[in-house]
């Protein structure tokens, strides 16, 4: 089996896993008022539906949901730990309890979760987002997308730098 077989179904059964994820954390929070019971929700309509990801987020993410986005994301666990502005020690607290993460924390989470969806839409493969996201671009001020990622207006500019060479506008 080629590297690129294993990678896409590695990559496909990431994806199912986050598809159950969201969907049990949806239809188990306060936002199952909205959604009806028996519905299935992909991540993709998730990511398209800005009030579900905002109550998910009031509630809080749950440690089972980060850790399926950990899997779906290129990130390390520093990363992670950058991005949230806790230490690994911290991330290790939350799987050890049953408190979701913060707002704030959740937030992030799922910010991650959309430039990542983002990404492998515009790349095709998760090899190469990360590259992109490791490469200094012109367009960002010679700036790796990836250290633009630690707050929100930076993000937005990597989102719409992706925006950009999805319709092939290359600055």
């Amino acid at each position: 089996m080629s590297k690129q077989i294993i990678m896409k179904t590695i990559e496909k059964s990431v994806v199912e896993k986050l598809d159950h994820e969201i969907t049990h954390v949806v239809k188990t929070g306060v936002v199952r008022k909205s959604v009806g019971a028996t519905v299935k929700i992909s991540h993709s309509d998730f990511f398209k539906d800005k009030l579900m990801m905002i109550k998910v987020i009031r509630e809080g993410v749950p440690y089972s949901l980060f850790t399926t986005i950990q899997a779906y994301t290129p990130f390390t666990d520093k990363d992670w730990s950058n991005f949230l502005d806790i230490s690994t020690k911290s991330l290790l607290r939350y799987k050890q309890s049953t408190k979701n993460f913060k707002p704030i924390h959740s937030e992030k989470i799922i910010e991650m979760a959309e430039v990542t969806n983002i990404g492998l839409d515009v790349f095709g493969s998760m090899e190469k987002f990360k590259l992109w996201l490791e490469t200094p671009n012109f367009s960002l001020g010679n700036i790796k997308p990836m250290d633009l990622l630690r707050d929100s207006y930076g993000k937005e500019l990597v989102i719409s730098e992706l925006t950009r060479i999805n319709y092939g506008i290359l600055v």
